[in-house]
């Protein structure tokens, strides 16, 4: 009797940690999933091995917006290659959605400009200027640094975003790749917009849209 009271309790158990999992990996793959900053490109907004909550993109009722943080695919060679260190348990609970996902090819960068959009660096103030409106960046990019470092005018392309590190002079973002769709990100390659800062506790913040980007006209058509 005891043998088989044990083995109901380990078979109820099993059922509990299935479900459990099963449900993971379905609010992971349509809902949210969690993320941890691997670079420093975003401070102070986001420091290194920050952890952070992504809400899934779910087209067409989700739309990019200009000065949202976004996590998203590498478009192509802008980062190096990366080999996780995570032991093949860890990864398993990172896959499943009970760990944060491990950086591999995913970035985090702050949404400047959608399509449309001429952006141009930069004004006499030294600021990005967005369909003729200087941004006025001083609320969320990294204190004592320069807005911007490299001279560019573009106009976003369709269903494509331009994308920047709020710590300018150490995000090599959508500035340093020009040359291929005027640096800009597709769409398709966007996991979703970063909605909070949950680790360290002492850090936590929902990540909303700084009301700088709220001054920006919409793009000619």
């Amino acid at each position: 009797m005891k043998l088989r009271a044990l083995w109901a309790a380990v078979r109820e158990l099993l059922i509990v940690v299935g479900i459990a999992l099963i449900l993971s990996s379905i609010v992971r793959a349509f809902v949210f999933q969690a993320f941890y900053v691997p670079s420093a490109s975003m401070e102070d907004t986001l420091l290194l091995e920050d952890r952070i909550i992504a809400t899934k993109i779910t087209k067409p009722f989700t739309e990019i917006q200009r000065g949202q943080i976004v996590v998203f695919k590498d478009p192509g060679d802008w980062l190096p290659e990366y080999e996780s260190n995570r032991n093949t348990f860890l990864h398993f609970l990172s896959v499943v959605g009970l760990l944060p996902s491990d950086a591999g090819d995913d970035l985090v960068k702050r949404v400047i400009g959608t399509q449309g959009d001429t952006i141009k660096c930069c004004s006499e103030n030294g600021k990005i200027v967005v369909n003729g409106q200087e941004l006025l960046d001083e609320e969320f990019i990294k204190p004592g640094v320069e807005s911007n470092q490299v001279e560019f005018e573009i106009t976003v392309p369709k269903n494509r975003i331009f994308v920047m590190g709020d710590n300018r002079p150490d995000s090599r973002d959508s500035r340093f790749h020009l040359e291929t769709a005027y640096g800009t990100v597709p769409v398709k390659n966007v996991v979703g917009p970063v909605q909070l800062r949950i680790w360290p506790f002492n850090r936590f913040a929902t990540l909303g849209i700084p009301d700088a980007f709220k001054a920006i006209p919409d793009a000619q058509s």
